[in-house]
């Protein structure tokens, strides 16, 4: 992997804590506030390519990617979010991260 861990680790709770300013968890696990799938998913494309832009293509593994997967998925349920989301957000910040900034 081209991260050392601590800048991964910086960078992971970066991208947690500004997905949290933009849709924080009492807003994502509150079936009264319906957001749409569409803009939930602008909203981590958007927190990716800010928080990405500047990194280059990363090849990683599988074993990378497993852990890196895991790793964000710690941060978002420490910040209280649900498992579906957190499933969602992952998958997405991994597959960006490896295709690099567009």
């Amino acid at each position: 992997m081209l991260f050392s861990s601590g800048k991964f680790q910086t960078l992971l709770e970066s991208v947690a804590q500004q997905i949290g300013t933009r849709f924080p968890p009492v807003v994502a696990n509150d079936p009264e506030r319906t957001v749409s799938q569409e803009r939930i998913k602008e909203i981590v494309e958007e927190t990716f390519a800010v928080a990405l832009h500047s990194e280059p293509e990363h090849q990683i593994g599988f074993v990378g990617r497993t852990q890196l997967r895991s790793a964000f998925r710690r941060e978002l349920r420490e910040m209280g979010y649900a498992e579906k989301f957190i499933d969602f957000a992952a998958d997405r910040f991994i597959a960006r991260l490896t295709r690099g900034p567009r």
